[in-house]
């Protein structure tokens, strides 16, 4: 059996006789409900090591000691993140909600020791789970695919530059046509539509549109991006990403240099990573596939990372 972490050399943390889930309130009543797989496992190692687990919703305030945040930053340095890894069953457990700083974007990817059978079928596999058989119907119908995400006048500090400063520095870097897709979930205000379709009528070339990401996947020749997640789901169609922003899958993309974009592209064009020992190795080593019979005990090691289990 798992014992709390008295002590423990990893982390300053000593035993935490409970830890409060904070979460959306739709996951919390189905985590309360043991209806949430993940969530179910996590909560069983935590209560089989002793320690105590109740769910609240986000907003509720916060007591003190120890916490997993669903997706968002822990309310002190005593909690955790944990969060879906672009799709199901695939989970992490952090100290940041930034994806940047996570463990698998600190790691080297060197593309050694992969089992080629093993990493070819589970890429099969997956991109027909989450695109049917479009991955194998792929063009390169010569255009660049730029996803946007939001606040696309704001230069935050994870990123190179502004949104709609990554498509104007696209137009003039590269000629082919762009398509830049707005997100369907996200809310623009006035002055970022106003923005971005000013620069439309300026540039023949750009196009503006919302959402259209698997069509648009199949047929762009690359994906550009801050760090969009239709930049991994890219992966799975075998396009290459260039990346305008800090992110945890960033190891087989070309990272954006502002100062010398075309060459970028260049090496964008260039490039032909190995995919399926990339996302084997990403989603199957260095995350909690939750649907694997050792999830508890990755969980468990995600923990004893952070201090909490011994």
């Amino acid at each position: 059996m798992l014992r709390p972490a008295l002590g423990s050399s990893v982390g300053t943390m000593d035993y935490p006789e409970d830890v409060t889930f904070y979460m959306e309130p739709d996951l919390r009543e189905s985590a309360a409900a043991g209806k949430h797989n993940f969530i179910g496992k996590v909560a069983s190692v935590l209560q089989n090591a002793g320690i105590r687990v109740t769910y609240r919703d986000f907003g509720a305030p916060h007591r003190g000691g120890y916490s997993l945040s669903h997706m968002k930053e822990p309310p002190d340095p005593q909690g955790l993140v944990f969060r879906r890894v672009y799709h199901y069953p695939f989970w992490q457990i952090e100290r940041s909600a930034a994806r940047w700083q996570w463990d698998v974007a600190c790691a080297n990817f060197d593309g050694e020791d992969i089992d080629r059978a093993e990493a070819d079928r589970f890429y099969t596999f997956w991109q027909k789970r989450l695109f049917g058989d479009l991955p194998q119907r792929t063009s390169r119908n010569g255009f660049i695919y730029i996803p946007l995400q939001g606040r696309i006048t704001r230069h935050r500090s994870f990123q190179h530059c502004s949104p709609i400063r990554m498509v104007e520095a696209c137009l003039a870097a590269d000629e082919r046509p762009i398509v830049a897709a707005l997100h369907p979930k996200e809310q623009y205000s006035a002055d970022e539509h106003a923005a971005l379709y000013e620069l439309e009528a300026a540039h023949p070339r750009l196009t503006v549109r919302q959402g259209g990401m698997d069509a648009l996947l199949r047929t762009c020749d690359c994906v550009v991006t801050q760090n969009s997640s239709v930049a991994f789901n890219g992966y799975f169609f075998r396009k290459p990403a260039l990346l305008f922003a800090r992110v945890d899958f960033h190891h087989i993309a070309v990272k954006a240099d502002l100062a010398d974009l075309a060459r970028s592209f260049a090496l964008l064009d260039a490039k032909c990573p190995d995919y399926a020992g990339y996302l084997h190795w990403f989603w199957q080593k260095k995350c909690i596939n939750a649907g694997r019979p050792d999830a508890e005990m990755r969980i468990a090691a995600r923990f004893r990372r952070f201090g909490w289990l011994e």
